[in-house]
C-alpha cells in the first residue's frame, strides 16, 4: 500500500450553486434542492412539503426560468463560470504537489460531496473548506459545514479540516471590495450615494442566535470608513425577500423607491455579500431594481460588479487560506 503524500491539503472553494440550464425543468429541480434545504426554510417539515410542493414548485420555476434566461452566458451560469475561473487562477498560480485547489456547490453540480471525495482520493491529509459567503449565515455557511460533516461521518480515515466560516472583516476582503468601487469611481464619476445591498434572511433569525445581520452591519461600516463615506453618502439594504414573513430591514425596493424623494437621484450599488456576480445581482439588482429606482425618479443607477475573478479575488483566497492552513 503506497503511503500518503506528506504535507498535501486540498482547498474547496464552495458556492451556492445554480441550475443546470435556465430551463423550467432544470430550474425545477435546482429549487426543489434548495428549497428542500431544512437551514433555508426554517419551517415545521410536514407544513413545508405541503408549501414547497403545492404552491411553490408548481409555479414558481416558470418565472425563475425567465429570469434566469435573462442573465444566462455562452459559458453557463454566471455564478458558476465566475466560480470556476476563480478557481482556475488560483489553481494555475498557488496550486501544485503539495495544494490541490477545486471548487463545488451546495446545490446542483458539481456536487460538495463528490468534491471531497475527489480529494480524499488524491491523499489529502488536510482540507480547507472555503465557502464564498463574507458573511456567515446558517442558512448559507452551516449548510455547507453540514454537507461536509455527513460526509466525513462516513470516512475511515478523516483528514484534518479547517473551515472557514466568515471573512467579514478580513481586511483584504475590505480592501478588495473598496478598491472595485474606486476604480468604478474613477471611470464614471461618484455618486450621490453608495448603496450596499446584501441578501435579506427572516428576522426570526437574527433573534435565534444568527449573527449575519451584524456581520452585515460591520462590513458595511469598515467599507465605508475604507472609502471616507459620511453617513448622509452610503446606506444598508437587504434585497431578495420572499414570503410574508417581516425580514431584514430596510428592504432594498422601499430605500430604491424613497430615495429620489430625498432628492437623491444618482446612486452607485454594490453588493458585498456576495462573492461572484449571480442571479441576484445581475437580474435583481442590475436589472429589475434599476427599474424600480428610475421609476420612482431617480436618473441615474450604476450597478459595481462584485469582485468576480479579479486579480484581487484570487490574492484575497489566497490570503484565507494561508491564514487557515
Amino acid at each position: 500500500m503506497s503511503e500518503t503524500p506528506a504535507g498535501k491539503t486540498g482547498v474547496l472553494l464552495v458556492n451556492l450553486g445554480s441550475p443546470a440550464s435556465p430551463k423550467t425543468g432544470d430550474v425545477r429541480r435546482f429549487l426543489r434542492e434548495f428549497l428542500g434545504d431544512p437551514r433555508v426554510v426554517n419551517l415545521p417539515r410536514p407544513l413545508w412539503w405541503l408549501i414547497l410542493n403545492l404552491f411553490v414548485l408548481p409555479f414558481r420555476p416558470r418565472k425563475s426560468a425567465h429570469a434566469y434566461q435573462s442573465i444566462w452566458t455562452e459559458q453557463g451560469s454566471p455564478l458558476i463560470v465566475f466560480s470556476q475561473r476563480l478557481t482556475e487562477k488560483l489553481k494555475a498560480r498557488y496550486g501544485g504537489p503539495s495544494l490541490a485547489i477545486d471548487c463545488a456547490m451546495r446545490y446542483g453540480a458539481p456536487t460538495l460531496r463528490d468534491k471531497l471525495r475527489e480529494l480524499k482520493k488524491q491523499g489529502v491529509d488536510e482540507i480547507v473548506v472555503l465557502p464564498l459567503y463574507p458573511q456567515y449565515s446558517s442558512t448559507t455557511t452551516a449548510s455547507i459545514f453540514d454537507i461536509v460533516a455527513d460526509e466525513f461521518i462516513h470516512w475511515r480515515h478523516m483528514p484534518g479540516l479547517r473551515f472557514i466560516s466568515d471573512f467579514h472583516r478580513h481586511p483584504a476582503y475590505i480592501a478588495a471590495v473598496a478598491d472595485s468601487v474606486r476604480r468604478h469611481w474613477q471611470q464614471h464619476g461618484q455618486a450621490e450615494m453608495l448603496v450596499m445591498s446584501f441578501h435579506g434572511l427572516p428576522a426570526k433569525l437574527t433573534e435565534w442566535g444568527d449573527p449575519y445581520y451584524y456581520q452585515c452591519q460591520a462590513s458595511a461600516r469598515l467599507l465605508a470608513e475604507q472609502l471616507g463615506l459620511a453617513d448622509a453618502q452610503w446606506k444598508l439594504v437587504f434585497q431578495s425577500r420572499f414570503g410574508r414573513a417581516e425580514w431584514l430591514k430596510p428592504y432594498c425596493v422601499e430605500v430604491l423607491q424613497e430615495l429620489p424623494r430625498q432628492a437623491i437621484k444618482n446612486i452607485d450599488v454594490i453588493c458585498p455579500g456576495f462573492s461572484v456576480d449571480c442571479l441576484e445581482t445581475l437580474e435583481e439588482i442590475a436589472l429589475a431594481n434599476r427599474e424600480v429606482f428610475l421609476e420612482a425618479g431617480g436618473e441615474s443607477y450604476r450597478y459595481i460588479p462584485c469582485l468576480n475573478d479579479s486579480d484581487a479575488h484570487v490574492e484575497l483566497m489566497l490570503e484565507l487560506i494561508r491564514t487557515a492552513r
